[in-house]
């Protein structure tokens, strides 16, 4: 382990509920979905003596993260765990159990809220740190984490834009990379000269990076919308836009990323996006480029590129 803050700290990871799990206002962001946050998986075993975790809907994910929360707590440290009943909350109760928790389970506002404390002598911890760390994808041949944007597959938005990629030349950047499909595409291209990848997961941003060993790729743990000082005089911007938030369409995380990549092109750059053929992006991008046209539909997307 790396990261290794005093006994006696407390860390929040994620963002609970507020009114329900309240973590203290010192306590240190472990979540790697915010940029500048610590590391919970490089924190020392048994140094926390309390943590509130957000928890994750996706089961692999999930275990890994109340895991890496009970290694990281000391024995007798307490572990307040929450998440909706419907994307995960139900399972909660028995995931720590399985671990040798005893649990006070209480529901409140949809959510399901679990107290416990480390047990001094935890089950399963490293099988779920196992199950839900870094791995090699073989059908994708490529390095990710369960977690990540459609971790172990190519989703269908990304298989769109792949095709549309071979004109690519200069300088430019992928925005909510992922593990760096998309990139990996662009610098097959001998014409692009070096490219930005940034994503606001962490995990991405370390796939990625094993995934891509070229000098022309640089790497980037932020939030594109408001990466500063960021990229600038861009000749692309490609992107395959996130539109859940929580786990609810919000259509407003696309936006601000096509706001983002217009700043950050010269004039004449050109972003190439893809997106669910329901969302409204076309305002946005009629707002900050001079011209837009969409290049092709399929499978419930549609591929559009955008003139700075």
């Amino acid at each position: 382990m790396c990261e290794s803050p005093s006994a006696g700290g407390e860390g929040v990871y994620g963002f609970p509920p507020p009114g329900l799990a309240v973590a203290d206002p010192g306590a240190r962001q472990l979540s790697p979905l915010v940029p500048g946050a610590g590391d919970l998986e490089g924190i020392d075993d048994a140094v926390l003596d309390r943590i509130v975790v957000a928890a994750p809907p996706g089961t692999l994910e999930r275990r890994f993260v109340l895991a890496h929360a009970l290694r990281a707590l000391r024995p007798g440290g307490e572990l307040l765990a929450t998440a909706p009943k419907d994307k995960g909350g139900a399972r909660l109760r028995g995931e720590l159990e399985a671990f040798g928790c005893t649990v006070n389970e209480t529901a409140k506002r949809h959510q399901r809220l679990c107290l416990t404390r480390a047990p001094a002598q935890a089950s399963g911890l490293a099988a779920a740190i196992e199950a839900g760390g870094p791995r090699m994808v073989t059908d994708l041949g490529l390095w990710s984490q369960p977690g990540v944007f459609s971790w172990d597959r190519i989703d269908p938005g990304t298989a769109l834009l792949l095709g549309r990629l071979t004109d690519l030349a200069g300088r430019g950047a992928d925005l909510g990379c992922g593990i760096g499909v998309l990139a990996r595409a662009a610098l097959a291209l001998p014409e692009v000269s070096d490219i930005v990848l940034i994503d606001i997961d962490r995990r991405a941003i370390a796939a990625a990076s094993r995934n891509i060993d070229d000098p022309r790729a640089r790497f980037l743990h932020a939030d594109a919308r408001h990466a500063a000082p960021g990229p600038a005089a861009l000749d692309f911007v490609i992107m395959n836009p996130p539109f859940h938030e929580g786990g609810v369409s919000e259509p407003a995380l696309g936006q601000a990323l096509i706001a983002a990549a217009a700043r950050m092109l010269r004039t004449g750059g050109v972003c190439r996006l893809v997106a669910n053929v329901a969302l409204p992006y076309e305002a946005a991008l009629g707002a900050s480029f001079s011209k837009v046209r969409q290049l092709h539909e399929a499978n419930g997307y549609k591929l559009i590129e955008a003139l700075r």
